[in-house]
Parts: structure tokens; C-alpha cells; sequence
């Protein structure tokens, strides 16, 4: 599979992706803990089948500190033991959204509810607006076949500065 299209070298692309960029760092600096933001950036990519974007959180995660055994285990964290249950809920809410064409209620109230419960307003705005901004990601690699595997950590902040 080759990569279609480089939207770094047309300049509607370069325009949307330094604001699409621009939204990320809004979410980077919110009081969701960073390895939150990581795993459920993580979990909405699996589901979506990006193997550029799962490349990059699993290193960015990684260099942050996050357990490998953690990270292997996010595709399975209903049947795992090393997630809080706050980071549950995030993962449950990452599902949710990323699948809203697979569940006629989209995101359950059940769901909504535990988010409530470990998150604050602007946390949980963070939340939400993670995994809306992650899914538009994937869908951005995947529609233009970007690949995984060359991502370093740092590479996404170093490219902002």
C-alpha cells in the first residue's frame, strides 16, 4: 500500500492540518492526564484500523512513561486489570464515539454517567473533544493510506515548533 496523497505538500492541506494541529495543542495543555489522552487516542485508532496514528501514541505514550503492558493491553481493557476506573470510562467513551454508526444510541447513558463521575467539565470537555479530534485524525491517514512505523516520539511537537 502506497501513500496517495501528501496533504503537507498542498496548501489546503498544510492550512487545515497546522489548524487541526492548532486543536490538538489545545487539548495537549487541558487537565486530562496526559496517559488518558494517550490511551484513548490509542483505543479510537485500533478501532479504526490507523496504523500511522497507533504508531504515534503508542511511542508518544511510551516516552511518557506509560507501561507496556498497559499499552498491549488497551485493545482487551474490559478483560484487563491494570486500568483505573477512570480510565475505563475513557476507553468506554473512546468506543462509543468511534463507533456511533455501530450502536443505535451512540454513546449509552451508562457511559456518559462514569465519565461524570471521574471527570470534571473541563476534563470531560477534553474528553469528548479527544475523541472526536482523534477519529477525524484516523480518518485523515487512512483515507490517504499514511503508513505506521517511522514515527519517533517528539516528532509531532517538534513539527508544531
Amino acid at each position: 500500500m502506497d501513500t496517495r496523497f501528501n496533504l503537507f505538500e498542498n496548501e489546503i492541506g498544510s492550512r487545515f492540518a497546522k489548524r487541526f494541529a492548532g486543536t490538538a495543542l489545545v487539548l495537549h495543555d487541558a487537565s486530562l492526564p496526559r496517559s488518558t489522552q494517550e490511551l484513548v487516542s490509542l483505543r479510537a485508532s485500533q478501532i479504526n484500523g490507523c496504523g500511522h496514528c497507533i504508531d504515534m501514541h503508542v511511542k508518544e505514550a511510551a516516552a511518557a512513561g506509560e507501561s507496556q503492558v498497559r499499552l498491549h493491553l488497551v485493545a482487551a481493557w474490559r478483560e484487563s486489570t491494570v486500568f483505573t476506573e477512570a480510565e475505563r470510562a475513557a476507553l468506554a467513551l473512546a468506543e462509543e464515539g468511534t463507533r456511533l454508526a455501530d450502536a443505535h444510541q451512540g454513546v449509552s447513558d451508562e457511559t456518559w454517567a462514569l465519565v461524570r463521575k471521574h471527570y470534571d467539565d473541563d476534563q470531560t470537555a477534553a474528553l469528548v473533544c479527544l475523541v472526536a479530534l482523534i477519529n477525524a485524525a484516523n480518518r485523515l491517514a487512512v483515507i490517504t493510506h499514511q503508513k505506521g512505523g517511522s514515527y519517533e516520539a517528539g516528532m509531532f511537537a517538534a513539527a508544531l515548533g
